[in-house]
């Protein structure tokens, strides 16, 4: 068993010792200027092809990832909205009854006789209202000749 402890203890140490010598390279690396100037440009390069790929995509009406991944979100909505409306109408399917209407068909079968039933009113004729005339006015009589 002192085998195990012993090669355990020398895994630790070099585990330890390795984790080490990469974080002091990865340190220097980070405080050196040129380094991560180069760094800053790789990556803006980056986003400029990112941009100019999606511009052609665009171009040629080709959905980008992203668009993907917009539409695959607004689908998976959709359908957790669709699930939600579908146990809604469960849940009312099971408040009306077995039959799905829950007797709705025989009260209105029997609202449509009582209306059938009833006979239309005639309603008042009245008369229009006309406006006022006012009175014609007299002609004169004609200037007598002399």
């Amino acid at each position: 068993m002192s085998e195990e402890t012993t090669d355990e203890g020398i895994r630790e140490r070099i585990q330890r010792s390795g984790e080490e010598a990469i974080g002091k390279v990865v340190g220097d690396l980070l405080e050196n200027p040129v380094f991560t100037g180069a760094l800053g440009r790789a990556f803006e390069a980056r986003e400029r092809a990112s941009q100019a790929q999606e511009a052609a995509m665009g171009a040629l009406n080709l959905p980008s990832a992203a668009d993907l991944s917009r539409l695959t979100r607004r689908v998976r909505s959709v359908g957790q909205r669709l699930e939600g409306v579908e146990d809604a109408l469960d849940r009312l399917e099971s408040l009306l009854g077995t039959d799905g209407l829950g007797g709705i068909e025989d009260r209105l079968a029997s609202i449509e006789g009582a209306v059938a039933g009833l006979q239309p009113t005639k309603a008042v004729a009245t008369k229009p209202k006309t406006a006022a005339k006012k009175p014609a006015a007299k002609a004169k009589p004609a200037a007598k000749k002399r």
